[in-house]
């Protein structure tokens, strides 16, 4: 179980983010929707360790971390995929996939990202920045596949990409929880992100307005949420 509890946080005196509080169970994926500026991406990084919140609890298998840095979250098994392509653009596909790795695992490590997204397998000496942005968003993404984590932070990984290619994220996203990981989605396709999601959280204004089954929510309450008409 990965959970946020009661969090308050945000820049400076600005706070974005008002006594949030979502759970996501293992094997299980939670879509986090709502408009442009609702806090999401700030709560992402709260949860990855990169914002101190100002009060709440957050916990990973029962360990509290909400003091650990970000490196001692992944190490218990967190791996955040940022928005935008997470990777080093001046290495080649093979260098980034070894860079994640751990010591002695580099070989292994490219073979397990090479099965998840064969198209890096002929890319393996191609510097990274040169390749396609769905071609490094399957780099950025083979981070959690390599890692083996119990959470993944997903923070708008279709964003600007072409059908096809969100087709094969969503179905690498799938195998994911399948093999047992806890997902948090950031997600510009909701009717996407809602047939993958167990449980859906409607952010609006730094705080949490709806949470429940995909199934509960309905296009009104989407609308009123992301346009702010009731």
């Amino acid at each position: 179980m990965f959970s946020v509890t009661d969090v308050t946080a945000g820049y400076g005196e600005s706070t974005v983010l008002r006594g949030v509080s979502l759970e996501v169970p293992d094997g299980t994926v939670a879509a986090l929707l709502g408009p442009n500026g609702a806090g999401k991406t700030t709560l992402m990084r709260v949860a990855a360790g990169l914002i101190r919140p100002r009060s709440g609890r957050l916990s990973l298998g029962g360990a509290d971390i909400t003091r650990s840095s970000p490196n001692q979250r992944v190490k218990r098994g967190l791996c955040h995929i940022p928005e935008g392509r997470g990777v080093f653009p001046s290495l080649t596909v093979r260098e980034n996939l070894s860079l994640q790795s751990a010591p002695g695992q580099q070989a292994q490590s490219i073979e397990r990202a090479v099965s998840a997204f064969p198209r890096l397998g002929e890319r393996l000496p191609q510097l990274a920045g040169t390749m396609s942005g769905g071609e490094q968003q399957m780099l950025a993404l083979a981070r959690a596949y390599i890692q083996n984590p119990r959470v993944v932070l997903l923070d708008e990984v279709s964003l600007g990409l072409a059908p096809k290619v969100v087709d094969e994220i969503f179905e690498f996203l799938a195998k994911l929880r399948d093999g047992g990981a806890a997902l948090v989605l950031v997600e510009q396709y909701v009717n996407r992100a809602l047939a993958l999601a167990d449980q859906v959280y409607l952010l609006n204004r730094g705080e949490i307005v709806f949470s429940g089954s995909p199934d509960q929510v309905d296009e009104a309450t989407l609308f009123e949420q992301y346009v702010g008409v009731g």
